[in-house]
């Protein structure tokens, strides 16, 4: 019996120290390591989230998306906790989007973490994520973020720009509006069980939303524009093409069209190289020459100076020399008398250097700076070339002979629309713009400065319907029941290599405007060495001209006239 009462008693004293070693283990823990365990729990069970801003949206003038953003998930994984990545990988890669051979390279990387997906669409994520749970499988995780639509695809691209992975605009509009669209970003906590699925969210702070942008775009003029450029691609296979329209009383932008387009919904399809080149928005960022398209600058200037008038006579040789140069019209001709108008339909070279031989370097140059030229328009796209106005402390002898037809200075198309709406409009300049409207407060409208007088203005209106007139320019170019006016443009390029202007490479460019008398819409088409047969600006730039009016007179419901 004794023997029995010593081994209970052992045994109560063997538990009882046994509790106390508990109890102390337990204090200890609840005391001294307390705050570090509690960091660790909350290191490993509570996390603190950003909550992406939803970016604004860009809609056209209409209230037609352009950019909009919709929720989406990064879907990542720690490959140290996936204990069956090939049975994870047969499961989840379809979902994902990607093959098995793909998802399993990835879940057997020796890191981490590995991302799965950047920007995975909700509902597609919301399938990968149950199958997670399905599946039991720890170290999958989804975070929230916003994901980038374009919903016409390659409508306005190289305006609109694409967001980067980081989810900041990486050009056109996107870059140069991202302060305003991109909005400020939320935070919430979340609680996650041993296997890391989330059990408790709190928001801490909402995010707040970008602004939303209404352009001055019309969705379906700028369809128009980029079917047509991409007609005129197929046709004379150039380099590139640029499209604008503008409304010339205002300096709102229609449409800035660009070829060749790019998919803005899979920017991963390009290379780097590839991507920033095709996102270039060429109306603003070509520098070029403009060839005679220019010339209405010299023959403004000295019909605002009184020194001649729309029906003043000049002899034109079939050539005249300045200085060192010898400058040829474009098809041989006996002496003839032309008057400044028909110098302006015809594009006289010989006729233009005269005029501007009447201006004086001095004068010239005045006017040149008058329009615009050799600074930026101001438009809200980032990029913008100020192109090259030579300085009059660098005219040479020869530079009246080249620079009032165009030759020795390089513009942008956006440049040029500028110029040519004051013309249209009765001879304000006015910044373009292509932002109508920011989060629904009108923005006001740029201030203009007059260049040349009304009655200027109106002659070379008549002077430049001319060009579209039999014995013109472009006289092949008409649409039924309107009057038209503009001016075809036909440059040839410098090379590179020799520096000297190329016998291959041209810029065939049409600017033009309707109804004549009273223009309400303005257009440029500008083609960057066609090919094929044809260089000319009247053959080339001004049918695609005509082709976009033809559709976007009737449709903004324009009177003829």
């Amino acid at each position: 019996m004794a023997v029995v009462q010593s081994r209970i008693g052992a045994i109560f004293g063997v538990f009882f120290l046994l509790l106390v070693l508990a109890a102390a283990r337990a204090l200890y823990l609840g005391t001294v390591r307390a705050p570090a365990l509690r960091k660790a729990a909350e290191t490993q069970q509570l996390s603190t989230e950003t909550l992406p801003a939803q970016r604004g949206t860009i809609t056209d003038r209409n209230g037609v998306d352009l950019a909009v953003s919709e929720p989406a998930q990064e879907i990542s994984a720690d490959p140290y906790l996936i204990k069956e990545p090939l049975q994870a990988s047969q499961q989840l890669a379809p979902l994902l989007g990607l093959t098995q051979t793909q998802l399993l390279s990835k879940l057997s990387e020796h890191t981490g973490f590995v991302l799965l997906a950047p920007a995975l669409p909700a509902r597609q994520a919301r399938k990968v994520m149950a199958q997670v749970t399905a599946l039991k499988l720890e170290g999958i995780t989804g975070t929230p973020t916003m994901r980038r639509v374009y919903p016409r695809r390659t409508l306005a691209s190289q305006l609109l720009g694409f967001v980067g992975s980081e989810g900041k605009g990486s050009s056109g509009l996107e870059y140069s509006q991202d302060s305003l669209l991109q909005g400020k970003e939320g935070e919430r906590k979340v609680v996650s069980d041993a296997i890391g699925q989330p059990i408790s969210i709190t928001s801490i702070h909402a995010e707040q939303p970008g602004a939303n942008l209404t352009l001055t775009l019309d969705a379906n003029i700028q369809q128009r524009a980029e079917d047509v450029l991409d007609a005129v691609g197929k046709v004379f296979d150039p380099k590139d093409a640029t499209a604008i329209v503008m409304n010339p009383s205002t300096g709102a932008l229609l449409a800035v069209a660009n070829w060749p387009q790019v998919n803005l919904n899979d920017p991963g399809a390009y290379s780097k190289t590839a991507l920033e080149a095709a996102a270039q928005d060429r109306a603003v960022s070509f520098n070029y020459e403009p060839g005679s398209t220019f010339k209405v600058v010299a023959v403004s200037g000295a019909l605002e100076s009184g020194l001649i008038t729309p029906s003043t006579p000049f002899a034109i040789p079939d050539q005249i020399q300045v200085a060192n140069r010898t400058i040829h019209d474009a098809e041989e001709h006996p002496e003839e008398t032309l008057t400044t108008a028909e110098i302006l339909a015809q594009s006289s070279n010989v006729g233009a250097i005269k005029i501007g031989a009447l201006d004086g370097p001095e004068r010239f140059n005045e006017w040149v700076r008058k329009y615009g030229f050799g600074a930026r328009t101001g438009v809200e796209l980032p990029g913008e070339e100020t192109g090259v106005a030579l300085p009059l402390s660098e005219y040479s002898g020869s530079s009246m002979g080249n620079l009032p037809i165009g030759q020795g200075e390089l513009v942008t198309p956006m440049q040029m629309v500028t110029a040519y709406s004051a013309i249209a409009n009765g001879g304000i300049l006015r910044r373009p713009h292509v932002i109508g409207t920011v989060n629904g407060r009108s923005q006001p409208e740029p201030a203009g400065r007059r260049v040349i007088s009304q009655t200027t203005a109106a002659e070379l209106r008549t002077m430049l319907e001319g060009v579209l007139a039999p014995g013109g320019t472009a006289s092949e170019v008409s649409i039924p029941g309107y009057e038209l006016a503009g001016k075809t443009g036909t440059a040839s390029k410098v090379d590179p290599a020799t520096g000297e202007y190329s016998e291959t490479a041209y810029v065939a460019s049409f600017i033009g405007f309707a109804p004549a008398k009273d223009p309400k819409l303005l257009c440029a088409v500008v083609v960057d060495e066609p090919q094929n047969g044809s260089i000319y600006g009247g053959t080339v730039a001004a049918p695609a001209f005509g082709q976009i009016m033809s559709f976007a007179l009737p449709y903004l419901r324009i009177p003829p006239g």
